[in-house]
């Protein structure tokens, strides 16, 4: 071979290798930060990789399995977009089972739920305010709630971490109501030198006394600084009592604390009465649990927002509870079943239930069809909210690669959190070059530390990132993290 050949074919060599170049070596100032904090290589997994580049950036133990966290929720809302599509709803149906006498209803009402995740304070206003507009006004039965569409009995809301009243543990229900949830707005009052409490919505079920001192100082786990007695509602009696004895720092500004202390009935039935009463309505009756007969005409149909609104909430603010109705939503999307020929009406829809199994099955049949194979992939309720779910950083960004050429693109990319702008990045790395450049889904659990997410970096270039973090120091990992991202936004 003449020497010009050689140089030729040298320059195509060099041409075809990129200058940022594949590294299995952690970038200085990543791996300073995990040392700073106490983080060996072997607790991190990475993968970064540039759209359109043949390989990845930078791959750091990628093949390991690891507990992401709530980054799990980009598996369980992108499989979402594209098997329900963005603009799928979910319905809630309201029923008279009884004779309907001028604006009277001799009978039942029934709420039939079927998954919505966002039927909350303001949708189940929104709810009574349309039955109030059928020309409904008194209803002399019972309030009959059906959760029949979830199969979800034998789920344990204290299994996490053995704190039940705490929101992010609420099981998924067909009929969930506002999350089933109390917000305490905590409010410095300066002059009293006291906080005030406001309860929304508060329930005639509550027993709440503050004895809140107001003092200054840092704003650090004011969760834990409030000597908070808490104690749900028992069976039976149906009352919940909270008792504050603890502190306030002036510093935390106006918080709120978001808890669950009540059952389904109890909490659905106090605030469905309030609010009718609000819209004039008069209800006579008690609540209890039961079956929509089937073949009954529905008085009135609520639909929530649409799936894309739904997705940017669950992934903004890492929202466990719709996460996890959305995951059993998706084992309904294929599911159709129909009565064998037993002398019933041939092709008659029989009722179906949404479990986890279903949920998993579409999950692992949607990756199948678009080529995806994970086989470490343990996803348990599709949230997060888990100590035994498992991907890998290298599936993860495979999967986000495949979410970029998606006709659901626009819709799942919107709905990550913005560096510096909103959602779970709204505070890191402001007044960085990175501000306002990286579309991120953060997560954190106990002993895990994690984020994946998209980045345009100063040369406009989009770029895949995934950090994996679990170590019992994984708390510190943020450093390390915000140090990569500042690292891919100047390589050059």
């Amino acid at each position: 071979m003449t020497q010009c050949k050689i140089v030729i074919v040298l320059y195509f060599v060099f041409a075809a290798i990129p200058l940022s170049g594949f590294s299995h070596n952690l970038p200085l100032s990543v791996n300073h930060a995990l040392k700073q904090m106490g983080i060996p290589p072997s607790a991190v997994s990475i993968y970064v990789h540039e759209i359109g580049a043949a390989r990845p950036l930078l791959a750091i133990n990628a093949d390991t399995a690891m507990n992401p966290a709530s980054v799990m929720k980009l598996v369980t809302t992108f499989a979402g977009l594209e098997l329900l599509g963005p603009a799928y709803t979910w319905k809630t149906e309201l029923y008279a089972n009884g004779v309907l006498n001028g604006d009277v209803l001799q009978g039942d009402l029934i709420i039939r739920g079927y998954g919505d995740p966002r039927l909350n304070l303001e949708n189940f206003w929104l709810l009574t305010r349309r039955l109030r507009q059928t020309g409904l006004r008194e209803i002399t039965g019972d309030l009959v709630l059906d959760n029949s569409y979830f199969d979800t009995l034998d789920l344990d809301q204290a299994a996490f971490d053995g704190k039940p009243h705490r929101a992010y543990n609420i099981i998924p229900e067909a009929l969930l109501v506002n999350y089933r949830t109390l917000a305490l707005r905590l409010i410095p009052q300066a002059e009293s030198k006291g906080v005030r409490i406001v309860v929304d919505p508060l329930p005639e079920s509550l027993d709440l006394s503050n004895n809140l001192k107001l003092i200054g100082g840092k704003c650090d786990d004011w969760h834990d600084t409030l000597g908070a007695d808490i104690r749900p509602a028992m069976k039976g009696t149906g009352r919940a009592s909270i008792v504050f004895n603890g502190a306030y720092s002036v510093n935390c500004g106006e918080k709120t604390l978001l808890l669950s202390l009540h059952d389904s009935p109890t909490y659905t039935f106090s605030l469905f009465k309030q609010l009718w009463a609000e819209q004039g309505g008069v209800f006579r009756g008690k609540v209890r649990t039961g079956i929509a007969p089937e073949g009954m005409l529905p008085l009135e149909t609520h639909q929530s927002p649409t799936l894309a609104e739904v997705v940017r909430d669950i992934n903004k603010f890492s929202n466990n509870i719709s996460a996890r109705q959305l995951y059993l939503a998706l084992g309904m999307a294929t599911a159709r079943i129909t009565r064998p020929a037993d002398g019933l009406t041939r092709g008659a829809t029989i009722r179906n239930t949404a479990n986890l199994a279903k949920s998993n099955a579409a999950i692992r049949l949607w990756l199948a069809s678009r080529h995806l194979h994970f086989p470490e992939l343990i996803i348990e309720n599709g949230s997060g909210l888990s100590r035994n779910e498992r991907i890998s950083a290298s599936h993860l960004g495979q999967l986000l690669l495949s979410a970029f050429q998606s006709p659901v693109m626009p819709e799942f990319l919107s709905s990550l959190p913005i560096t510096a702008v909103d959602g779970t990045m709204k505070t890191r790395l402001n007044d960085t070059a990175v501000a306002g450049q990286a579309h991120i889904k953060t997560g954190s659990l106990e002993g895990v530390r994690t984020m994946a997410g998209y980045m345009l970096d100063k040369s406009g270039r989009r770029v895949i990132i995934v950090f994996l973090v679990n170590h019992p120091k994984s708390g510190g990992a943020q450093l390390a993290m915000d140090a990569l991202l500042e690292w891919i936004y100047d390589r050059p």
